[in-house]
């Protein structure tokens, strides 16, 4: 997407390798919106910190950054031994995927790489199948959230005002975005539209990324308190909502994304407001059946104590919002149950969440990816 960074507008992809310093290329998302900078990875340990830390966030984003974080532990062994280059990629794997465990595109993009590059006979083989492999699947979340956003365009009439819940933007995918990308479709189709971003505390991805997005696309929109959705939807001021998701479990429908999603389900299904999600295909889990099985990641209590933003001084820094004395719960994630989603927008269709298992085969699930059948 473009970005207009020291005067001019520039293409930027979130996530990106370079493969003659084997270093990964990350947007410094935790400085937005006040500060653009980008970063270069030499490790796949600090990479994959840079997973837990946020500086990259978003299923298609990390799961790219895993995807790389991969090959670039791959390409940095120095040894001539494929067992042992195997090992050490299992060990990697395991790092990355660990990083953020609610996400699963992570893990989904590890599994199916160590998978193909099983076949591999000689190391420099299976160097340059890790760094295909991984550029593959950074080029499939593109076309994937592109096929996105034609479908969801479809949904979207002139004059519509629509809402959406944290970030599922280009800065949380490779480029373009789930939730985003119908919005910038019908924007490229001519449809005047609003977007109400959800600030989505504590971590404020929807005010300081989402509505940064946006800016940037020129697409109009406003920046609304996470609980106001309820009053404008009671009003008649939303008509339909979109988000992305971190994992859907593809045997049950249940769609998992960051924390206040349910809550929002909940008030459109009251007001008979459409709730649609937006995924790539690297984002439905078919193992699980049953979403109480979900990791649900808890971060530290001092996010929902506090918030990051910017001084007087122009510094970025952190202040204390709440009693000193008090402390806090911060579970990141919650599952939305299926009958509450309107349809998943996925690149292959728009379907209900119950007929994602029925359509396994088309949303490209593989009878080895699970232990069994159902």
């Amino acid at each position: 997407m473009h970005v207009i960074h020291k005067g001019r507008r520039r293409k930027f992809r979130t996530v990106s390798y370079l493969r003659k310093s084997n270093e990964i290329v990350l947007i410094e998302q935790r400085l937005l919106p006040h500060e653009f900078r980008q970063i270069r990875l030499k490790t796949p340990q600090k990479t994959a910190k840079a997973i837990t830390d946020m500086v990259v966030r978003g299923a298609g984003a990390i799961g790219a950054t895993a995807a790389f974080g991969l090959a670039q532990g791959i390409c940095a062994f120095s040894g001539k031994d494929l067992g042992k280059l195997k090992s050490h990629a299992a060990k990697i794997g395991h790092l990355l995927k660990a990083a953020r465990p609610t996400a699963v595109d992570p893990m989904n993009a590890v599994n199916a790489m160590l998978k193909e590059l099983e076949s591999e006979k000689t190391v420099a083989a299976y160097r340059k199948g890790a760094i295909r492999l991984a550029e593959a699947f950074a080029d499939e979340d593109v076309e994937h959230c592109s096929a996105i956003g034609e479908l969801g365009n479809r949904l979207i009439r002139k004059d519509m005002k629509i809402l959406t819940h944290c970030n599922a933007g280009w800065l949380a995918f490779v480029d373009i975005g789930s939730a985003t990308a119908p919005l910038y479709a019908a924007k490229r189709a001519g449809k005047q539209i609003h977007v109400y971003c959800d600030e989505t505390r504590p971590r404020c991805q929807g005010a300081s990324l989402t509505a940064w997005e946006l800016a940037q696309e020129g697409v109009s929109h406003e920046v609304i308190p996470d609980n106001a959705a309820g009053h404008l939807m009671q009003r008649g001021e939303i008509d339909m909502v979109i988000t992305g998701a971190d994992r859907v479990l593809g045997r049950s429908g249940e769609v998992t994304n960051k924390i206040g999603t349910y809550t929002k389900a909940v008030l459109a299904n009251r007001h008979g407001i459409p709730f649609y999600v937006a995924i790539p295909l690297s984002t439905i889990d078919w193992e699980l059946k049953d979403g109480m099985e979900i990791p649900i990641e808890e971060r530290d209590e001092s996010e929902t104590l506090g918030a990051w933003g910017i001084n007087e001084r122009g510094r970025r820094s952190y202040v204390r919002i709440t009693n000193q004395g008090s402390h806090g719960r911060n579970p990141a994630f919650d599952v939305t149950p299926p009958e509450l989603v309107t349809g998943i927008i996925t690149p292959v269709g728009i379907m209900k969440p119950t007929q994602l298992w029925k359509k396994r085969r088309q949303l490209g699930w593989k009878q080895d990816q699970v232990s069994s059948a159902s």
